[in-house]
């Protein structure tokens, strides 16, 4: 019987390449994410990997639209889901404290954090029927090191570092393992939706130095779901290799 597993954000960066990933290791998919026009394009390209792939148009900021994909999804199959990757999640703007905007700040605040517990607390009650099952967060090296005009986004990724560590432990009783992901510097849409679509800015971020790409990190998810049942990943930094920390790199 397949066993399926979940990905917010999942259409496009990191999310699509995790849910290639997954398709290929065989677990069926449930992909949510805001764009129905590019789910619908991911869906139709793994359907030759994997026949069974879920969509789901879905803004994880907002807890009623949440609750209800919940109650839509067939009995059936959250019995058999075995995996959540919590991957939705966004930077909105580079500005010091003072000069930040209050509805970037919201947008992160309820996209990295809020929208990650209401998913995470939608899924569980299928994993803890089973006593199995596997989440993924997707954090940042931004959770593990400030940065200047970093604030707000480090904060939200600092949060959720800390809150993969309180659910690992929360979980334990329930057989369920929690693993984080903290990506350095990743060439996918980040840049240019944190510079909100200006693709100069976001092109000099990676300039002089070879980026991680999505595939990177895809490959670590499958490390981590293909580990046996008495392994348990808990916590990755993953950097390019011209990446020292947040704010050091070699650059050519």
């Amino acid at each position: 019987m397949v066993s399926y597993a979940i990905i917010t954000g999942a259409s496009s960066g990191f999310g699509a390449a995790i849910a290639r990933v997954l398709a290929e290791e065989g677990f069926g998919l449930i992909l949510l994410a805001r764009r129905k026009d590019r789910l619908e394009a991911l869906q139709q390209q793994l359907l030759g990997i994997n026949p069974n792939v879920i969509t789901h148009c879905l803004d994880v900021r907002d807890v009623k639209a949440v609750e209800q994909w919940c109650n839509q999804v067939d009995s059936s199959i959250k019995e058999r889901v075995e995996v959540l990757v919590n991957n939705a999640g966004l930077a909105a703007g580079r500005n010091t404290i003072d000069e930040g905007l209050l509805s970037d700040w919201e947008e992160m605040i309820d996209t990295n954090l809020k929208g990650l517990l209401y998913v995470t607390k939608a899924v569980l009650p299928w994993m803890k029927i089973r006593n199995t099952g596997i989440i993924i967060n997707i954090t940042s090296i931004a959770g593990k090191e400030a940065y200047p005009q970093g604030n707000v986004y480090c904060a939200t990724k600092a949060a959720v570092d800390h809150l993969t560590k309180s659910m690992r432990i929360d979980l334990l009783p329930h057989g369920i393992r929690v693993s984080s992901i903290a990506p350095g510097a990743a060439e996918t849409e980040f840049s240019l939706v944190r510079f909100k679509g200006d693709s100069k800015a976001a092109k000099a971020v990676y300039q002089g130095f070879q980026p991680l790409v999505a595939q990177d990190i895809a490959e670590t998810v499958r490390f981590i779901v293909t580990r046996p049942p008495h392994v348990s990943i808990h916590d990755l930094v993953i950097m390019p290799a011209a990446q020292a920390s947040a704010t050091h790199f070699r650059r050519d």
